[in-house]
């Protein structure tokens, strides 16, 4: 009986004797289960095979739920880190779902249920061939964010004076806070910020780059030809924005800005 405590103890369990003369308890640690299992002895007091035969069946039963959810807890780890490249460079990924509810196959497909949101509380759909589940993860993702380094009046420029890069918990940031300290250059507050705070894209506007009244180039693009003309711009307008335009004909015209203020037509 002692050698066979210690080969069960061996495979994270534990024989609990004394139940009875003919019975013991299997107590399944890992697997935060328990089952009892008859065991039978012969007539020198030993276990039988079948009794083994059936123990280590019970602990394999208890162990495959465990260890399907702790694989695929390790893909969907490799799988958001290969997407929050270049953002975090610390991914922790909990799956909530249930073993009961995930996919039948070692490699599932795994894809988003078509939102942007790649941290906090997500669904991930897990395909195998023609099956396909859902499954609740949480991710967290530590990374540098942009936030506020000195008090910024509204309409106020931003520069690198006034904002910086923080490290923390991109899961637990506002919604659209600004990652890229590059995407705010010249960026105009839209309201007072103050020391601390993160800076959200709804706090700021970019730059104009043409503002109504202004004389422009227009400059429209065909296949095999280019024409440039002036015009007088008839919105404020930043770059990558629409602006429109009056032409000296009277004609309105409407281009998106490029980086040197022209307005571009493409034909």
């Amino acid at each position: 009986m002692a050698k066979f405590s210690r080969q069960l103890k061996s495979l994270h369990a534990r024989v609990i004797a004394g139940i009875s003369a003919k019975c013991v308890a299997i107590y399944c640690v890992d697997a935060c289960l328990t089952r009892v299992e008859s065991c039978h002895y012969n007539n020198q007091g030993e276990v039988t095979m079948q009794t083994l035969k059936r123990g280590f069946a019970v602990a394999a039963l208890l162990f495959s739920p465990l260890t399907m959810a702790q694989d695929i807890n390790a893909q969907l780890t490799t799988w958001f880190s290969q997407r929050l490249a270049g953002f975090s460079d610390e991914v922790v990924v909990t799956l909530r779902s249930p073993p009961t509810l995930l996919p039948g196959c070692e490699q599932p497909a795994f894809s988003m249920t078509g939102s942007a949101k790649l941290w906090g509380n997500v669904n991930v759909v897990a395909r195998c061939a023609n099956e396909k589940r859902y499954l609740q993860v949480n991710v967290q993702a530590t990374g540098n964010y942009v936030a506020v380094a000195a008090p910024v009046a509204r309409g106020g420029k931003l520069t690198p004076a006034n904002v910086t890069l923080k490290r923390g918990r991109l899961d637990q940031l506002p919604p659209r806070t600004v990652l890229d300290i590059r995407q705010i250059q010249d960026a105009i507050s839209l309201r007072d910020l103050a020391p601390g705070q993160p800076v959200q894209l709804t706090m700021i506007r970019q730059a104009w780059r043409v503002k109504a009244g202004q004389r422009v180039q227009v400059i429209a693009n065909g296949e095999g030809f280019s024409v440039n003309a002036e015009g007088q711009a008839m919105n404020n307008a930043a770059v990558a924005q629409n602006a429109r335009v009056r032409m000296t004909s009277g004609q309105i015209v409407s281009g998106t800005v490029d980086p040197d203020g022209n307005i571009l037509i493409n034909l």
